[in-house]
């Protein structure tokens, strides 16, 4: 018997919280190398965009605004912590991976990478860009 895949449209959006509770409990859950690249990422994304929203699901780190949705979303794994912009096509320059829909992606191995002056760019750019809702 076949079995019915559900699409990604079926998946629904986390609900946003104001606190930062929850990615502070993700962020100390990641592998121990990647604690000082998450910890700047967030602390860049918090410097750069005022008035976020917070959550976490399927281990993922979401950051959001009111009015576009789901901006910015942070995935650990064993050796990099992928940045997911949901309006990455449109920035100028779009980040180098992804090409579905309208996000795209880059993968930071070290420190030097996260604190790159792309990273503020494309992240000042996700604050004027719809996301996911």
């Amino acid at each position: 018997m076949d079995k019915q895949l559900k699409g990604t449209a079926a998946r629904k959006p986390p609900v946003p919280s104001e606190s930062h509770a929850d990615i502070e409990d993700w962020a100390r859950r990641v592998m121990p190398d990647l604690h000082p690249i998450v910890r700047r990422l967030d602390e860049l994304i918090r410097e750069t965009v005022p008035g976020l929203h917070y959550a976490v699901k399927w281990k993922k780190a979401y950051y959001g605004l009111p009015e576009h949705g789901w901006i910015i979303e942070l995935v650990a794994y064993d050796v990099s912590v992928n940045v997911v912009f949901y309006g990455g096509a449109d920035f100028e320059p779009p980040p180098p991976l992804g090409s579905t829909d309208r996000s795209r992606y880059v993968k930071v191995r070290t420190l030097e990478e996260a604190e790159q002056p792309e990273m503020v760019t494309w992240i000042e750019q996700a604050a004027r860009a719809p996301g996911w809702k």
